[in-house]
């Protein structure tokens, strides 16, 4: 799920970048550093979508390095336990296979792919139905539920399922060829 929150971050600028664009340094700084990080707590920082307020620098001893607290809004996404997404399979194996949403990656373990699918090795690893009507290769785009998900300090782990209702294949790229 997206959310628009607020946070706030002290940066570091070098003294050469003290003049007239000293915002735009350290608002480039800030895009630079914090879109497309992962924090357990917020999630993925998918865009800046303004800052707030850049607060009075200090002096850093010694360094010469000026700190400015800078108060943003930006955009991040968190799975949740639950959530139904859309995903892009980009590996298959005998274990089930991975898939991702956008920055996140998804596994789908077998024990969580419907019964009549069965995994099919080969050039081209897939799971198929019995009567062969849906197949999930690498580049096929599932819905999928998520069923767990493993937080670390700077990344976010998800386990999903395809067996349920409404959920599986939405493009096979195999039916197309």
């Amino acid at each position: 799920m997206f959310f628009h929150i607020v946070l706030e971050r002290n940066m570091q600028l070098h003294p050469r970048h003290f003049g007239p664009h000293l915002r735009d340094k350290l608002v480039a700084k800030l895009m630079k550093d914090v879109e497309g990080t992962c924090s357990g707590r917020h999630g993925f920082v998918v865009a800046i979508t303004g800052v707030d307020n850049i607060g009075k620098g200090r002096i850093r001893d010694g360094t010469g390095f000026v700190t400015f607290p800078v108060k943003y809004q930006c955009v991040v996404f968190r799975p949740f336990k639950g959530e139904v997404l859309e995903a892009v399979v980009t590996m298959v194996n005998k274990m089930g296979f991975f898939a991702e949403a956008g920055p996140v990656q998804i596994f789908v373990s077998n024990h969580l792919i419907p019964d009549d699918m069965e995994f099919q090795s080969g050039d081209v690893p897939n799971y198929t139905t019995s009567d062969g009507s849906v197949k999930i290769i690498k580049d096929s785009e599932v819905r999928l539920k998520i069923i767990g998900t493993r937080v670390d300090a700077t990344e976010i782990f998800c386990i999903g399922t395809i067996k349920d209702d409404f959920l599986g294949v939405i493009n096979d790229p195999g039916a197309a060829a």
